[in-house]
């Protein structure tokens, strides 16, 4: 069991200054931007977002207060360091002085990096990692159209680096918006693969997040919330892409996780999807719920009293007297999900070369801000091992 010390101090707890939830809320979007007066405001969105008409919608929402609006929504894939360089350039030159990120994980990434990097003259130590961004100016407001990367309610950012080729983080308050608004009904032309991955993607937020070690009793209740709604709301989600109750559901299922994500962190199942993103360009969600229940397998062992827990939220039974039972059924839960969502089950379905699971298992082993937040100290032939198993699939290749 791991055990969190109630006694020691907590660290602090951090939320979007400002948080919305509600079918409709961005219809108020304007009203909200008074406060701000801004001159000019800049709408960063992906392509997808624009072509579903999101990011119109958008401008006519603020449309009342007769602002001039910069729009950029050229980004596709998993955005780099060179992306968030060019846009924050373009959004100096435009005059802008108020940033609204609408969109998937991506575009808000993008969104709240470059406004809190507008008023900074030289950005790329920010974006190198050698110096940490302290504070952010522009005002930013947040507007997922997706349930799953909790981006909107998170002080992180995840960007490729092309000359590495892996992804890597950039953590700071700085990067939390001054207003969040989480808006079901923007979610409700998201498609099934985008649905399905992001909102594992959600869900290994909470399941690791609960497990860290940075955990603490609070970050622990957001967790907990998450994990007990997920089940009754991913597969419908998913499948009926038009249940707004379903997209609601999900849409907490993406915040709650995002705040713990937020303040007690991730581990091992994000340091193994990084390489995979960085290399390969697999979308981050997938990576992450293919490789959930071949990570957890092994890291699971640490923490059976939080298996425990954890079976009983997904609505799996009671193993109190049977704990070391948990585990192996929160992992043939994780296993039917991929099944369930028509996610793929195994590396070699994506065409991952068997010859590079070296070379991702050192990658891997190099992301030791994420490492040292798992209970199971992971060695690099223990990852290696794990993608072995991941690339075969359940059934595949096991312990050598």
């Amino acid at each position: 069991m791991i055990a969190t010390n109630v006694t020691s101090i907590a660290p602090d707890f951090r939320m979007p200054g400002n948080f919305k939830f509600g079918s409709g809320a961005h219809k108020n979007l304007a009203e909200e931007l008074k406060i701000y007066s801004p001159q000019k405001i800049a709408i960063v969105s992906d392509n997808g977002v624009a072509h579903a008409g999101l990011v119109d919608k958008l401008k006519d929402v603020l449309g009342p207060i007769n602002v001039p609006i910069y729009t950029f929504t050229d980004i596709s894939g998993e955005p780099t360091f060179k992306l968030v360089e060019n846009v924050t350039e373009k959004l100096r030159k435009e005059d802008c002085d108020l940033v609204i990120g609408i969109g998937g994980g991506s575009a808000l990434d993008v969104a709240k990096t470059a406004a809190a990097l507008l008023l900074v003259e030289n950005i790329k130590p920010f974006l190198d990692g050698s110096q940490q961004i302290e504070t952010r100016k522009t005002p930013c407001i947040l507007l997922p159209t997706t349930s799953g990367t909790g981006s909107e309610v998170t002080m992180n950012a995840i960007f490729g680096d092309e000359e590495k080729e892996l992804k890597r983080g950039i953590v700071s308050p700085a990067l939390l918006p001054d207003l969040a608004i989480i808006d079901p009904e923007l979610t409700l032309s998201c498609p099934p693969r985008v649905s399905a991955s992001s909102g594992v993607d959600a869900f290994t937020h909470a399941i690791e997040s609960y497990i860290s070690v940075r955990a603490t009793p609070l970050t622990k209740i957001f967790a907990e919330k998450a994990m007990r709604l997920f089940p009754d709301y991913i597969t419908r989600a998913v499948h009926n892409g038009s249940d707004l109750e379903a997209r609601t559901g999900m849409g907490w299922v993406s915040a709650l996780a995002g705040v713990s994500l937020a303040n007690a962190g991730v581990g091992a199942v994000h340091a193994l999807a990084y390489p995979l993103g960085g290399k390969y360009h697999i979308e981050h969600g997938v990576a992450n719920a293919l490789l959930m229940p071949y990570v957890f397998e092994k890291i699971g062992t640490t923490c059976t009293q939080e298996m425990v827990e954890i079976a009983e939220y997904l609505q799996l039974g009671d193993y109190s007297h049977q704990p070391a039972k948990a585990l192996q059924t929160v992992v043939q839960y994780l296993f039917e999900l991929l099944g369930t969502l028509n996610l793929p089950t195994k590396l070699k379905d994506l065409d991952i070369p068997e010859d590079s699971l070296a070379e991702l298992a050192e990658s891997a082993s190099k992301v030791e801000r994420l490492l040292a937040n798992t209970p199971y100290k992971l060695s690099e032939e223990t990852i290696k091992q794990i993608y072995v198993n991941a690339y075969y699939g359940k059934g595949g290749v096991k312990e050598r």
